[in-house]
């Protein structure tokens, strides 16, 4: 008979013998140390260039080439990667935070709040995630903290309805009716005995959520709903600066798309994962 670690330990067990997230946790790994260490992975400003060495294809002093301005490619790359977990991890913590108090009334009281709060959430979900933030962004005008804002409202409802529908599960288990029968508060029963055997979907749905939040950060800055300054090395912004020349110049398509696409995929992957680690139906 194998001995239990716990949940989280034998989570993190399952987790280690899953080949895909742990490809998905080497991705990352490239992601935050991309991020981190921007300024000591390259000696090139990100803002300031050559225009004598404008448009050069990749060589060895500049390994993803340069861009209109004589900057080097990659010095951008490696700094978009700090914006992109700035606002998707700001973003992704807001919803996570609104979308869980919500959820959390609403599942856990019920009556004329569950109804007001599940309301809300059904209009904002009526409305695809993408056009709610552009049109938060439109309203709120351009910059980082209206980015931050825009995509955790876009997400908000999904971690409120999700909590809502894992607490409405637990209202009627054997553990809260005999805290119930015991004289309990309904705050304590939340809080106590609800809310943490409710949290571990929501922890994999951040997960999920901040692969698809870096997708749309790109998204907004392509469609030039980004930063302010359009010299931000941020991806969706050089997506576009490319655009015009993608015959000409691919690698500066190249490059800040495969960013995307890895950093997305590897949150997707780490996110399966812990969704096969966490269900207790795949224990062996």
């Amino acid at each position: 008979m194998r001995m239990s670690h716990g949940l989280w330990g034998d989570a993190w067990r399952r987790l280690l013998r899953n080949r895909p997230a742990l490809l998905g946790l080497g991705l990352i790994a490239v992601f935050l140390v991309s991020a981190i260490a921007a300024q000591w992975l390259t000696p090139y400003d990100p803002y300031r260039g050559v225009l004598a060495q404008r448009l050069q294809p990749p060589t060895l002093a500049h390994l993803m080439g340069t861009d209109l301005q004589g900057r080097d490619e990659l010095t951008r790359v490696l700094y978009g990667a700090r914006i992109s977990l700035q606002v998707g991890v700001s973003a992704v913590v807001m919803a996570f935070v609104l979308g869980g108090v919500a959820g959390a009334l609403a599942g856990g009281f019920g009556g004329w709040i569950d109804a007001v709060v599940m309301r809300v959430t059904d209009v904002m979900l009526a409305v695809p995630g993408i056009l709610l933030a552009i049109a938060i962004v439109a309203w709120l005008g351009q910059g980082l903290p209206q980015l931050m804002i825009a995509i955790a409202a876009s997400y908000t409802p999904t971690f409120a309805r999700l909590l809502r529908g894992s607490l409405l599960v637990l209202r009627e288990s054997d553990y809260v009716t005999a805290a119930r029968s015991e004289g309990a508060t309904s705050w304590r029963i939340l809080l106590r005995h609800m809310l943490p055997n409710a949290l571990t979907p929501l922890i994999v749905q951040a997960t999920l959520v901040l692969a698809t939040a870096i997708i749309d950060i790109a998204g907004l800055g392509f469609l030039g709903l980004g930063p302010q300054d359009p010299a931000t090395p941020e991806w969706g912004t050089m997506l576009t600066d490319a655009t015009e020349r993608i015959y000409s110049t691919p690698w500066l398509v190249l490059f800040p798309g495969v960013a995307i696409a890895t950093a997305a995929i590897g949150f997707n992957l780490l996110g399966d994962g812990l969704r096969e680690s966490l269900d207790p139906r795949l224990k062996r």
